[in-house]
């Protein structure tokens, strides 16, 4: 009697059958994640955006140890880098269980590359003994044997995500550091894929190789990967260095809606770390994305679109029926879902998910860079429920209402609200403007030297 109600409400709300939701209890993960939200529930009330009773996923950064040296890198990891104030492989574990009582639903090892890490195969054990959907993000050089995958697979991973940088050696191999990587991760892939892993090709997007993004979906497809999942470039670590390659707004604006578009002709689902993305499906229902295209010069140069003569009626590519907002798939953004995805939507740092460094350090996001400003605590020095429920910095992450202008008072600051890492490494202030959003663009302009903004006020960038 009690789950009934629940059943009947969650079914229309995300207009699937009763049926099909109630099959979902079978799933001890989903389980898992419907404690979270009632805890959330209980804990924070129902807030806009909704914050649950504990992180979705944990992105731990198990190692800074790697076999590749990627220019983009926010651990600025490379072969041969010590390791020292690592958490032993004990540690390790008392952080897993501290993870599984707090109820978390997903941990994702990260590094550096956590397969050369050599207790990783105990810890993914571990987090799978403990009822925890394992999850990898790796450069799969190691993933080049078969017989690794299923060494990992038996162990209780489930889900890897794969750096593909490009369609080709050169692209590739030029953000990894190391020649040769691309043969042995297009191995990994589809090793990962035989073994019936769920797999995920990642790219970030920079200048050298955003042209090269659609050709890479299609790729990924040919290759029988699940998802593509396209990442914002944040500079941070090395990523600092190579600031200069990010993308204007109008450049991130015309990828975003070319992969929105691919949604309707591929197997594979396409997804972004970039909230916007939210944005852009969210414009796109309401009628609104092709008024952009059409009144913005640069972006339609970049498009390849001329503009529309008085009274032209929209193309079709330009209408679909599809939404993800942020890392969350729902097949229909329409009515209900809008309304949905302003609680569930928008950059999820410090409200769905949190980082973890190899020292047991916490963190909003992996994009973050090591200050102690951002620094929420440790793992196992600190308590980490009345980390999550009180710290005034994932209070303040959670409030789009305090953010500054112009994300503060953009209509679509519940379902997007900007990218919190990407406004702290231009402007260092969590609560600053995304300058990756074409609604930002004098932010952007500020950050290259082309322009001011009137308001003295407004954030100072960083670099």
């Amino acid at each position: 009697r009690l789950m009934a109600p629940i059943v009947n409400v969650g079914a229309k709300a995300f207009g699937v059958s009763q049926e099909k939701l109630k099959s979902k209890f079978s799933d001890p993960y989903w389980r898992r994640g419907l404690v979270n939200v009632i805890k959330g529930i209980a804990w924070f009330g129902v807030t806009k955006p909704y914050t649950p009773g504990a992180p979705f996923q944990i992105v731990w950064n198990i190692t800074r140890a790697c076999n590749l040296r990627c220019i983009h890198c926010y651990e600025r990891s490379e072969p041969g880098i010590p390791v020292k104030g690592e958490l032993t492989t004990e540690e390790a574990m008392r952080g897993i269980d501290v993870l599984s009582k707090a109820g978390v639903v997903i941990i994702a090892f990260s590094g550096g590359e956590p397969t050369v890490r050599p207790d990783m195969l105990h810890l993914v054990k571990h987090a799978a003994k403990r009822g925890i959907y394992v999850a990898m993000a790796t450069n799969a050089i190691a993933f080049a044997s078969r017989e690794k995958v299923k060494e990992y697979k038996q162990a209780g991973l489930q889900f890897v995500q794969i750096s593909l940088d490009g369609v080709n050696p050169e692209t590739h191999d030029s953000f990894r550091g190391v020649p040769g990587a691309f043969e042995k991760t297009v191995q990994g892939i589809k090793n990962c894929v035989a073994e019936e892993l769920f797999v995920e090709v990642a790219a970030t997007a920079t200048r050298y190789n955003y042209e090269e993004i659609p050709e890479l979906v299609g790729f990924a497809d040919k290759l029988g990967a699940d998802w593509f999942m396209l990442y914002n470039f944040v500079p941070t670590g090395r990523g600092r260095d190579i600031a200069k390659a990010d993308l204007t707004p109008e450049e991130r604006e015309a990828l975003l809606i070319t992969c929105w578009n691919m949604l309707k002709s591929r197997r594979i689902n396409v997804l972004s770390t970039a909230p916007y993305f939210a944005r852009i499906a969210q414009e796109t229902e309401e009628g609104k994305i092709w008024k952009r295209i059409n009144s913005d010069p640069e972006l339609g140069r970049i498009m390849k679109v001329e503009p529309l003569e008085a009274g032209e009626a929209v193309p079709r590519q330009l209408s679909y029926e599809m939404i993800i907002p942020t890392h969350f798939y729902n097949p229909k953004f329409t009515g209900q879902l809008i309304r949905l995805a302003d609680f569930i939507g928008g950059c999820g740092a410090g409200r769905f998910y949190i980082s973890i460094e190899p020292n047991g350090d916490i963190y909003p996001c992996v994009f973050f860079p090591h200050d102690e400003d951002v620094r929420i605590g440790n793992i196992l020095k600190d308590d980490f429920e009345e980390l999550w429920k009180k710290h005034q910095l994932l209070k303040m992450l959670r409030n789009k209402d305090i953010l500054t202008e112009n994300c503060g008072s953009c209509e679509y600051k519940y379902t997007c609200g900007g990218c919190r890492a990407r406004a702290y490494g231009y402007f260092r202030d969590i609560l600053a403007p995304d300058p990756g959003c074409i609604l930002n663009k004098e932010y952007w302009l500020k950050i290259r030297g082309e322009t001011k903004p009137q308001d003295n006020n407004k954030p100072q960038a960083y670099i």
